[in-house]
């Protein structure tokens, strides 16, 4: 316990599921958090109480992450509470459109890039300048997939946005290494989250898709929400660059009975 005491962490899309549990996560450990939210209002306030629930101090803040405007406000109001964030987590996103590239409407594939890969590269932009004010430090990760790097069929919105954004995170070492950031990716498989809502109402659907994880289950939000306390806190200082998997063995699978 105390990872991460009296550390500020931003975690966008933490009204639900990974980024929910994450933030409850933080908060066990010490942090006080910034709760992000687009449209769920009602869920980012459930995140923040079960947050103060720890003993730890939360706001909550609303806005398009796509949109710098909206970002600098949703910083603004985590410094009038805070005065500082030591960690932000790029966990907002959307799920692929379902469609095939040669259906699919340029407007809504910009839409997915927008939201998955824009918006994180805005609030990087963002922390980044605010702890070259505070002279450096600070801890970026970034919720990509394994889809970053396994494609699906009606995925190509998505996949590109997972797959920009881990390169997003390989670039940013580069950038910000010498002011002591360190800037990773968890890529989650299968994970029992309102992305995977059917499986979560219906015990034959997640049976079924489950078998493809060598581990026979989804993982839980609150298991990737660990990962990232020990990406956030000290015993990961000299870690950066990397992706780490979650999956229950799933990418092992590909190539299987070829």
């Amino acid at each position: 316990m105390g990872k991460l005491q009296d550390k500020v962490a931003l975690v966008t899309g933490s009204d639900s599921g990974i980024g929910q549990a994450t933030a409850v996560e933080f908060a066990r450990e010490g942090a006080d958090v910034v709760v992000h939210y687009f449209h769920d209002q009602s869920g980012a306030n459930y995140t923040r109480k079960k947050v103060e629930a720890e003993g730890r101090r939360a706001i909550v803040v609303q806005g398009d992450h796509g949109y710098e405007d909206q970002v600098k406000a949703m910083f603004q109001a985590a410094f009038d509470a805070f005065e500082h964030i030591d960690i932000l987590m790029n966990n907002a996103s959307v799920d692929a459109s379902g469609v095939h590239v040669a259906d699919l409407n340029i407007e809504d594939f910009e839409s997915t890039l927008r939201s998955n890969l824009v918006g994180p590269l805005i609030c990087c932009k963002h922390f980044i300048s605010h702890r070259k004010r505070l002279g450096g430090g600070g801890k970026i990760i970034n919720t990509t997939s394994v889809h970053e790097e396994q494609p699906r069929a009606g995925a190509a919105d998505y996949d590109c946005s997972k797959g920009g954004l881990r390169n997003l995170t390989r670039t940013l070492v580069l950038e910000v290494s010498e002011l002591g950031m360190t800037v990773n990716n968890i890529a989650p498989g299968m994970v029992l989250t309102p992305f995977n809502q059917e499986a979560i109402d219906n015990p034959d659907v997640l049976e079924e898709q489950v078998q493809s994880i060598p581990m026979k289950r989804a993982a839980k939000p609150e298991e990737i929400g660990r990962l990232a306390v020990f990406l956030g806190s000290s015993d990961a200082d000299y870690v950066t660059g990397a992706t780490y998997v979650m999956d229950g063995g799933l990418m092992q699978m590909v190539g299987q009975g070829a």
